[in-house]
């Protein structure tokens, strides 16, 4: 999936890198492009000059904090940036860097609505501009060995991410905020949207909904059943799917996984089928003698250092990203379908609420 094979400095400079927007997921943008080998973090930018100057000075760049042109305008402005900024300001502030032809990965979801992702991939398209969506999980250790199997074909995903209330990203709903994350990552599996969806969501704390659960129906009749929610008491991160032969469950948080696959023969399967239908008592049999308990093969890489990795990769051999700007317009898409499926199914209990989730 992401080439880490070390840049040669004498044949590739590094590239200029930059940071908008340094909160909790932009300071991890710019500690990874300070010491990522092909790289030199030249500028953050954040509204909030003390924490633009904080930045700046841990690791070593120009901060930023009045106009965004300024980046632009630098002695040696950014070839690529990470947009870390509030989901809703995304468009605003990939515009002037798209259209300069700046390299742009600007984090999950892509945009708050289905027209301002629209906006962004034609403006990636128009000014052939590297744009890679910050779908972490897709690095996840966990999730890049579940790939490796690529002739599982999904009949079922079921996908649990729920946890207590942080108060980040509470400018969208938790389908955006964090089912996201699932949606990218199934789509991917399922290498389609899906046909049909149907949904209910929970709003508690504002307009937007903290708890939300999805089925998919996806052409090649894959089913997925994903449930998200900030309202939980636990933190959970799972992701299990069945295929014709096999059952897979992976956990992104401990990022380890198991794979189940049948090991009897035709013959044995037949005969297990006839005794049962005969009404045997099986009660005997050792199950574990007809499957095979794999773990997957997961390995260490921090998952942040391999998505910039292959952001950087795309930029300098002009691939298309891993997550590119389709992937993530299309998580967009099926999260605005679970959120409007959403609203008509609570209109459809609570008449009298109509328009809210």
């Amino acid at each position: 999936m992401t080439n880490t094979t070390p840049v040669d400095p004498t044949t590739h400079p590094p590239i200029r890198c930059a940071v908008i927007g340094v909160g909790r997921m932009g300071n991890h943008h710019a500690r990874v492009y300070s010491t990522l080998p092909g790289a030199t973090l030249v500028g953050v930018y954040d509204a909030n000059p003390a924490r633009a100057g904080e930045i700046a000075e841990k690791y070593g760049c120009h901060s930023y904090s009045g106009s965004l042109t300024d980046l632009l305008d630098a002695a040696d402005p950014p070839q690529a940036v990470s947009i870390c900024v509030p989901t809703v300001a995304h468009l605003e502030v990939a515009r002037p860097f798209i259209e300069a032809g700046t390299a742009c990965l600007i984090e999950k979801p892509l945009a708050s609505s289905v027209d301002e992702a629209a906006q962004l991939a034609e403006l990636a398209a128009t000014h052939n501009a590297t744009l890679q969506v910050g779908h972490i999980e897709r690095f996840n250790p966990a999730v890049r060995a579940l790939s490796r199997h690529g002739d599982l074909v999904p009949r079922f995903i079921e996908v649990h991410r729920v946890s207590p209330m942080t108060f980040r990203s509470v400018d969208v709903g938790v389908v955006f905020d964090m089912m996201i994350h699932d949606l990218d990552v199934i789509l991917m599996l399922a290498g389609a949207e899906p046909a049909a969806i149907q949904s209910a969501a929970v709003s508690v704390l504002g307009a937007s909904e903290d708890v939300c659960n999805a089925r998919l129906e996806f052409p090649n009749g894959c089913v997925a059943n994903v449930t998200a929610s900030r309202l939980a008491l636990k933190t959970e991160r799972k992701l299990r799917l069945i295929a014709d032969d096999a059952y897979v469950s992976i956990d992104y948080a401990k990022k380890n996984g198991v794979m189940i696959r049948r090991t009897a023969n035709a013959e044995q399967l037949d005969a297990v089928r006839a005794e049962l239908a005969a009404g045997a008592d099986m009660s005997d049999l050792d199950y574990m003698s007809l499957i095979n308990v794999d773990t997957l093969d997961i390995d260490d890489e921090d998952q942040l250092q391999m998505e910039l990795t292959d952001f950087l990769e795309s930029y300098r051999t002009g691939r298309r990203p891993t997550v590119d700007v389709q992937a993530g317009f299309a998580a967009v898409r099926t999260a605005q379908r679970i959120v409007d499926t959403a609203r008509q199914h609570a209109d459809r209990i609570h008449p009298d609420r109509s328009g809210t989730t």
